[in-house]
């Protein structure tokens, strides 16, 4: 088990966490366990929870066919859902999983991460904007005069809300 071999060379949990991807909890475990019985303590601890689903076959198959793209898997769209991600990996190798399951199979085992599209209108007139930015931000920024507190209420005749 490679957690004893770096126990072993005298490694700390904390480098243990890292270059073995678990939990500190594990790795506090592991070497307590180690401290305790040696190396005979943690026969079988190399695997951590349940074995995936997915091989290493499996999921390179789907790496692929993600890196296709959505619209050549047959979707309308040229951004990729969960749902959709969940349904090819469900084409490809007979395994269903669910959104919240396929996130963490995206994420942990094929170091996918959140892209988000910038949305924009397709109407957006950048130059409108621009000029907007230069001509009335600095106004509104600057707020009210420092010399003209004024009021909000829209009953008194001189409420600046409401000029006459």
């Amino acid at each position: 088990m490679r957690a004893v071999e770096l126990f072993e060379a005298g490694m700390r949990q904390v480098d243990v966490v890292t270059q073995l991807g678990v939990s500190a909890q594990t790795a506090s475990r592991w070497h307590r366990q180690w401290a305790a019985g040696g190396r005979e303590a943690l026969v079988g601890a190399d695997r951590l929870g349940r074995t995936p689903r997915l091989s290493d076959g499996q999921l390179a198959q789907v790496q692929t066919a993600l890196v296709a793209g959505p619209k050549a898997n047959g979707f309308g769209t040229d951004m990729w859902t969960l749902a959709h991600v969940a349904q090819v990996i469900e084409r490809l190798t007979g395994v269903r999983y669910s959104p919240s399951q396929t996130w963490l199979i995206l994420r942990q085992r094929l170091g996918w991460t959140r892209q988000r599209p910038a949305r924009r209108a397709v109407e957006r007139d950048q130059q409108a904007i621009e000029a907007w930015v230069k001509r009335d931000w600095p106004r509104i920024k600057r707020g009210l005069d420092a010399k003209a507190r004024g009021s909000v209420s829209r009953t008194k005749a001189d409420s600046r809300c409401c000029p006459s």
